[in-house]
C-alpha cells in the first residue's frame, strides 16, 4: 500500500508530469538501451520508430498515476499488459531497470522539481505496479506450464509448412523441435517468436491462426515494407529451420457465451478471427463476417471462409474493397463506415463484435460501431503494438 506521504507528493506533481510525459518517455528509452543494452531485444524497434509503444507508456504512466486508489477503472488495461509481458517472458529482474531509468527520466525533464523526494514517492509507486505485475505474470506463467503441452519460458519449434496465403500474407506451420504434445491455447491467442538475424535477437508477437486441436500451430505474417523479421520470415526462413516460441498468451479470445458474433477486420487483422471462427461455428453460433481488403491480390484466406459458408449456414460473409481491380466487380468497394455497417450488422443488442485492422480502419469502425448503439462492452479488440488510442481514453480502457 502506498505510504500516505507519497501519495500526496504523487497527487501534487501529477500535474507537471503528465504535461511533459512525452518528453520524459522520449528520455527513458534511449537512456535505457544505453545503459542496459540487453533489453532492446524485448522492444519492437519499429514501434520505437514510429513512437507508437513511447505514446503507450505515456498513456499507461499518467492513467495509473491517476488511478492509484482505485486501481479497477482501468479495466482490462492491466491484464493486458500481464499477458503481453509474460509472452515476451519479462522476468522480475527487469523490473529494477524499467525503474531505475524512469526515474532519471523524470529527473532530467523536471530538473529542480524532482528533488529527492519526489523521485521517492514515484519509485515507490512504480514498485507497486511492479509488485502487482510481477505477481500476475507469475501466476500466468505456471498456468502456462501447466497445460497440456505448455512450456515456461521458450521452446524450440520447427517450421514444416510455408504457405503463401496473398500477395502480402504467407502461413508459417510449426511443431514442437522434441516432438511433445502442442498446447492448449483459446483461439484469438498470440504466441511470440524469438529469432536470431545477423547476429541480433529479436522478438514478435503474431496471432495464431490455426484452431486449436490442429498438428501445428500456425501464424500467418504480412510482409511488411522495410520490417525485419516479416521480411526475413518470407524470404529467409525455410522448411525444416528452427526458431523459439514462448507459450500462447493473450486476453483477446473467444469469450463463450453463445452470443451472435460479428468478426470485424481489416487486412492481415483476420489471422486471429480464423482461429475463433471454426470453433464459433462448431458451437453453432450465428456469425457475420465482415472482412475488408485493397483487392483480391492482397485477400487471404478467402477459399477458407467460403468452404466454411458452404458448409454452415448460419455464417454470413461480407467482403469490401478500398482498392479494387478490375476482375473484383461484384465486391463491395469502399469501406466499413457507418452507413455499410448499419445494413450488415444483425439486429438487437445480444451480439458482440470481434474487431481488428490497422489503426484506421479500427478508429473508423470503432466510432461507427458506437455511433449506430452497439455498447463499449460489447465490442473487443486487439491492437498489434502498444495499446492505442480509438476514442477517447475512457472508451479505450472501457473496451478493451
Amino acid at each position: 500500500m502506498l505510504s500516505e506521504s507519497s501519495r500526496s507528493i504523487i497527487d501534487a506533481t501529477l500535474p507537471a508530469v503528465a504535461e511533459n510525459i512525452d518528453r520524459i518517455t522520449e528520455v527513458f528509452y534511449p537512456l535505457m538501451f544505453e545503459r542496459y543494452p540487453e533489453v532492446r531485444a524485448y522492444f519492437n524497434q519499429a514501434h520505437q520508430a514510429q513512437g507508437s509503444q513511447r505514446r503507450a507508456l505515456a498513456n499507461a504512466v499518467v492513467a495509473y498515476a491517476s488511478n492509484l486508489d482505485r486501481l479497477e477503472a482501468l479495466g482490462d488495461a492491466v491484464a493486458l499488459i500481464v499477458h503481453k509481458h509474460a509472452s515476451l517472458n519479462i522476468q522480475p529482474q527487469h523490473y529494477p531497470i524499467v525503474g531505475e531509468c524512469l526515474l532519471a527520466a523524470v529527473r532530467e525533464v523536471l530538473g529542480e522539481a524532482a528533488s529527492d523526494d519526489v523521485l521517492a514517492a514515484w519509485g515507490e509507486a512504480y514498485q507497486q505496479l511492479a509488485d502487482l505485475l510481477i505477481e500476475a505474470e507469475e501466476t500466468v506463467y505456471r498456468e502456462n506450464a501447466h497445460k497440456k503441452g505448455g512450456w515456461r519460458g521458450e521452446r524450440e519449434f520447427r517450421l514444416v509448412k510455408k504457405v503463401r496465403e496473398s500477395e502480402v500474407i504467407t502461413s508459417f506451420h510449426l511443431v514442437p523441435a522434441d516432438g511433445g504434445a502442442l498446447p492448449d491455447f483459446t483461439p484469438g491467442q498470440y504466441t511470440t517468436l524469438i529469432l536470431s538475424i545477423d547476429g541480433q535477437t529479436v522478438r514478435r508477437n503474431y496471432s495464431l491462426s490455426s484452431r486449436p486441436g490442429e498438428p501445428f500451430l500456425r501464424v500467418s505474417i504480412k510482409r511488411e515494407p522495410g520490417g525485419l523479421v516479416s521480411n526475413y520470415l518470407h524470404d529467409r526462413l525455410r522448411e525444416g529451420d528452427s526458431l523459439r516460441l514462448t507459450p500462447p498468451c493473450g486476453h483477446f479470445t473467444l469469450r463463450d457465451n453463445g452470443k451472435p458474433i460479428v468478426m470485424l477486420s481489416g487486412g492481415v487483422g483476420l489471422t486471429p478471427l480464423m482461429s475463433m471462427l471454426p470453433v464459433a461455428l462448431e458451437q453453432s453460433r450465428e456469425v457475420h463476417f465482415l472482412h475488408g481488403s485493397l483487392n483480391s491480390r492482397t485477400h487471404a484466406f478467402r477459399a477458407d471462409i467460403e468452404a466454411y459458408r458452404g458448409q454452415y449456414p448460419g455464417l454470413r460473409v461480407h467482403y469490401c474493397y478500398s482498392a479494387p481491380l478490375p476482375q473484383d466487380r461484384g465486391i463491395a468497394n469502399g469501406f466499413f463506415d457507418r452507413a455499410r455497417l448499419a445494413h450488415l450488422l444483425p439486429e438487437g443488442d445480444n451480439f458482440e463484435v470481434y474487431l481488428l485492422g490497422p489503426r484506421p480502419f479500427m478508429q473508423l469502425a470503432y466510432r461507427s460501431l458506437l455511433e449506430l448503439g452497439v455498447t463499449r462492452e460489447r465490442i473487443h479488440f486487439e491492437f498489434f503494438g502498444p495499446l492505442e488510442d480509438l476514442g477517447p481514453t475512457e472508451e479505450v480502457v472501457a473496451a478493451a
